[in-house]
């Protein structure tokens, strides 16, 4: 299968964004501003919340990587033409 340019650079930019996004989902969740995440604001305990919303970030985050690398191998295949179709 091969990808158009246009597609893979979409593919590309959605596994930076989703870097971008994620990553800033758990500084957040470690922040722990809403005292969701751990028990008695004490890091040393975290909760279901915590568990839960880190396990979502975690895979998100890696599937949000994979497509990207897909973009940028669709990005790698050399083309006859320079047209982003």
């Amino acid at each position: 299968m091969t990808l158009s340019r246009r597609t893979s650079w979409f593919l590309a930019a959605f596994g930076v964004w989703s870097v971008i996004i994620w990553t800033t989902f758990v500084k957040n969740l470690l922040q722990d501003s809403a005292h969701q995440a751990f028990t008695n604001g004490d890091h040393a305990h975290p909760t279901a919340f915590f568990w839960i919303h880190l396990a979502l970030a975690v895979t998100s985050f890696v599937l949000g990587v994979l497509v990207g690398l897909v973009g940028v191998r669709g990005l790698r295949v050399p083309r006859e033409d320079n047209a982003l179709t």
